[in-house]
């Protein structure tokens, strides 16, 4: 089964879910989520601040992917179970949140700038 979400918000791109056919015979359920930010530092930055935390279960493997060529963080998981990727990719949204307003209250300037605003 392979399923993609991706949605467009006032001219601004938001994150775009797929799920693809399981490629991996221990590891059957897989979920990527690229999350398009306003520069590739911003990427960078929060892709090694997820990346502290490692997944706490064997069941469930977690890898990024950023270049410097562009804005986009990968965020790929692989699970056992529909279940354990369910829980994993639910605490990585709330770590996300997290980290998405530290940058925004730290980098005010930043964001606005690469933003135009």
């Amino acid at each position: 089964m392979h399923a993609e979400t991706s949605k467009q918000t006032a001219g601004m791109a938001t994150a775009a879910i797929a799920a693809s056919p399981p490629t991996d015979p221990e590891y059957p359920h897989s979920l990527t989520i690229s999350l398009p930010l306003p520069s590739h530092h911003l990427a960078d930055t929060i892709q090694r601040a997820l990346s502290v935390d490692q997944e706490i279960s064997p069941f469930v493997q977690r890898t990024y992917t950023s270049t410097p060529d562009s804005p986009i963080l990968q965020i790929h998981y692989k699970a056992t179970t529909a279940r354990m990727l369910r829980v994993a990719t639910n605490g990585m949204f709330g770590s996300l949140g997290t980290v998405l307003r530290v940058c925004e209250e730290l980098d005010v300037d930043v964001l606005e700038k690469e933003l135009g605003e």
